[in-house]
């Protein structure tokens, strides 16, 4: 008996249920029916002759088979995109649909200012965007989940192309009732032994903010660790310690200056970088590429207060370790 070869929409369907784990979520996902989801996953194993995914009341998991083909699947639907993109390209109008990781402490506070002028620049350019901590992301763009990713430096996978952006400052808060607040000038030496609150240590920020803890002669107070920037700051307000946060965050989120003193730390440059990245073999990278130039410019317009543009590198890759 002849087999029929796969589609393209039947690869996709494929990956939203490997991605999801769910034949339900893969179906919410990609806005089609859960039924008509099934039939044409049942139609790829059926063409294909084996069975991609083991069902069951606890979940949907890939079979053996199906952990060998998946990689085959994203790299099939990569040139297809790579292919639509090349197309549009070439008729002046680069577009597609591409997925884009973010960081949670970056991404509501970034985006904004941002996306509605990409997306009129772009008008055939549509993004996916999902939310995750930077190693998560890093995970997720090299086995295909992403296909570019807004994170902090550094990106330790060689694989990946990585275009810095633009250097944000973390600013010093503290409740209006504090010791501190009233200092016109705080400086480093006022930070001994301070309690400094943080996020969840699966965030990169949480690593940046114990190293500068250390520097400082400060102690993180790891019983209260927030599972969020808001979390933080309601900490903070409430007197439970000091925090470091995002410029941009502090930007979009404290409307209330008499409940927070917001300080820089006199001597002491205390910042992250942000960055575009990539996998290097990734077909849309000359898009990638003036998305990135694009941001820049943006930023440097929009929120040149709050943040520094680094200069682009005549390398693809700049990942100062």
């Amino acid at each position: 008996m002849s087999r029929s070869g796969p589609t393209l929409r039947q690869i996709e369907y494929f990956l939203g249920v490997a991605e999801a784990s769910s034949f339900r979520g893969a179906a919410s996902r990609l806005d089609v029916s859960q039924p008509t989801l099934t039939h044409q996953v049942l139609a790829l194993e059926e063409g294909l002759g084996i069975e991609l995914f083991e069902r069951s009341r606890r979940g949907t998991t890939l079979t053996p088979a199906g952990r060998e083909l998946l990689p085959h699947a994203r790299r099939a639907v990569e040139e297809i995109q790579g292919l639509r993109d090349r197309a549009l390209a070439l008729s002046g109008e680069p577009g597609g649909t591409h997925r884009l990781g973010v960081t949670a402490t970056l991404g509501p506070y970034l985006l904004p200012h941002i996306l509605p002028t990409i997306h009129r620049r772009y008008a055939s350019l549509k993004l996916y965007v999902r939310e995750g901590a930077p190693r998560d992301l890093e995970a997720g763009l090299v086995s295909g989940g992403h296909d570019l990713i807004l994170t902090s430096l550094p990106v330790d996978e060689r694989s990946l192309a990585v275009t810095p952006l633009f250097r944000e400052p973390l600013k010093l808060v503290m409740s209006s009732e504090h010791r501190l607040a009233r200092k016109k000038r705080i400086d480093r030496r006022d930070l001994a032994g301070e309690s400094v609150l943080t996020i969840e240590e699966h965030h990169h920020f949480h690593r940046q903010i114990g190293q500068l803890c250390h520097r400082l002669g400060a102690r993180i107070l790891r019983d209260y660790e927030g599972t969020s920037l808001d979390t933080l700051r309601q900490m903070v307000v409430m007197g439970m310690g000091v925090a470091f946060l995002p410029a941009l965050y502090i930007r979009s989120e404290i409307h209330r200056p008499r409940e927070l003193r917001v300080s820089s730390v006199h001597g002491e440059e205390i910042h992250r970088t942000h960055a575009l990245a990539w996998r290097s073999a990734s077909p849309a990278g000359p898009l990638f590429k003036d998305l990135s130039r694009e941001i820049r410019r943006l930023v440097e317009k929009r929120l040149a207060r709050e943040v520094s543009v680094v200069a682009p590198s005549p390398a693809s890759r700049l990942s100062p370790r």
